[in-house]
This record gives structure tokens, C-alpha cells and sequence, in this order.
């Protein structure tokens, strides 16, 4: 049994922006896999692991974040981000804490049961998983802080889509035979 890195954490949360079947290239096109992460701001056991792990990625990156003074500023990014405070315009975000993870490597994504789902309609923005994230310090360009690299992805249950987009069902369902007939005149 491999040692626990007290920078990785599994957190239970709903997916949302989740580009995880294909990555995408960002600003520096680099392939990334992402997505947000959200934790509901009463969950306090996952809110305080999550914590505990950002301050062993700030303790391990020292180096990175400190000063010339040897300390490290109270203003360098965090990922943990209170959803309502940045005021997002997203009902789905209300009450919640989130955070973004990203990884250059396409994360394993299983079921329940650990076994591999293949099927892209399976896990999406809105499924409720269980993530495994690994926090890090950077300094890049002058920015520093402590970012959440995506590991893997457990699902757990279904959940509303957040895409925001309706299926086929919902658009054709409604449709009779004679609605095809007013097509072809």
C-alpha cells in the first residue's frame, strides 16, 4: 500500500464544466483536462480536508510561494472559492463552495463498484462523483498560489445536466406525424 500525500484529497461534489472525456488546449496550447468542483458550503468534513491538504501544498512549496523575506503573502491564490461571495450567476452555485481541477493527463473515470465507465454520456456536468485531487504550489509569471490537479473521477450518482441544453426527447417527444407532414408540404 502506497503512502497517503497529505496534499491529495478525494471530494465528494457535483461536476459542473466538466471537460473530461477530451482534453483542451489552453491559453499556452497545452491539452488540459478540467473541471469545477462543487462542495456544499455545510459539508464541513470535505470543506476542512480540503483545507488542511492547501496548507501541506503550501508548506511543500515554500520555496515557490515565499517572499525574499522568507514568508509566504496572505494574497497568493487559493483554489477554494466561495461561490456566492464571487458572485456567480448560476442557481446550481448558490450555497456552494468550488474549485476548479486540471491535469495534462485524462483522468481514469470508474463507477461505484471501481469499474471503468467508457461512455461519455455517463459522467457530465452534473453527475455527483467522488474526485481525487492533488493540490500543488506554483509560481508562474509572476503569479503564485496553489492550484488542484485533477486524478480521477469516481461517480457516484446522476444528477440534472448543467449544460443547459434539452435532449431529443424533450424536443421531439411532443411532435405527431402530422406535425412531419406540415415539413414537406
Amino acid at each position: 500500500m502506497t503512502e497517503k500525500k497529505a496534499t491529495k484529497v478525494i471530494i465528494p461534489c457535483r461536476l459542473s464544466y466538466a471537460n473530461i472525456w477530451e482534453g483542451r488546449p489552453n491559453d499556452k496550447g497545452v491539452i488540459k483536462y478540467s473541471t469545477a468542483l462543487l462542495i456544499p458550503k455545510d459539508d464541513d468534513k470535505t470543506l476542512a480536508k480540503i483545507d488542511r491538504a492547501i496548507k501541506a501544498a503550501i508548506s511543500e512549496g515554500k520555496s515557490k510561494l515565499a517572499n525574499t523575506k522568507g514568508v509566504v503573502p496572505k494574497t497568493i491564490k487559493l483554489p477554494l472559492r466561495d461561490a456566492d461571495e464571487e458572485g456567480i450567476d448560476d442557481p446550481n452555485y448558490a450555497g456552494m463552495m468550488f474549485l476548479n481541477a486540471s491535469g495534462n493527463r485524462k483522468p481514469g473515470i470508474v463507477d461505484r463498484h471501481v469499474e471503468p465507465i467508457l461512455d461519455p454520456e455517463e459522467v457530465y456536468s452534473g453527475c455527483y462523483a467522488n474526485v481525487s485531487v492533488n493540490f500543488y504550489a506554483f509560481s508562474v509569471d509572476g503569479n503564485k498560489g496553489v492550484a488542484a490537479g485533477l486524478n480521477n473521477i469516481q461517480k457516484v450518482r446522476d444528477g440534472e445536466r448543467l449544460s443547459g441544453g434539452s435532449s431529443a426527447e424533450d424536443d421531439f417527444s411532443s411532435l405527431d406525424d402530422e406535425d412531419d407532414d406540415d415539413i414537406f408540404g
